[in-house]
């Protein structure tokens, strides 16, 4: 098992990786849409944080040797239902794969942010 970290990702705000590498897969941690020069929401809408949500992925999975495209599972927490098709906008335009993901609205997420997003990605070539 590695433990994966970046300074292209905002960091893990608690006592957890970024993400971590095992048996040919990587599992990233949820992550919000922070910016990472602000340490902040990129932004007060849907459409913003899922973009910057996904690129903070991105960027972990590419340090780990992985891509958006070797993704197989990805789980999406909304503060709002109703955001579920803005978000699913954004996120079609990244997924080009189509991986398997579970969506579900929670009573809240850290920051106040409106959409947190975590995977699992074969490690290998993009």
């Amino acid at each position: 098992m590695r433990t994966i970290h970046t300074e292209k990702a905002p960091p893990a705000s608690g006592p957890y990786a970024q993400a971590v590498e095992a048996n040919g897969f990587v599992f990233v941690s949820g992550q919000l849409g922070i910016d990472l020069s602000s340490g902040n929401l990129v932004s007060e809408e849907i459409s913003g944080q899922t973009a910057q949500a996904i690129i903070n992925l991105k960027n972990i999975l590419e340090t780990a040797g992985s891509s958006l495209n070797l993704v197989v599972k990805t789980t999406v927490y909304l503060a709002k239902l109703e955001d579920f098709s803005a978000m699913n906008d954004v996120y079609a335009k990244y997924f080009k794969n189509k991986p398997a993901r579970a969506c579900c609205a929670v009573a809240g997420l850290p920051k106040g942010a409106l959409v947190e997003i975590d995977c699992v990605a074969l490690k290998g070539e993009k």
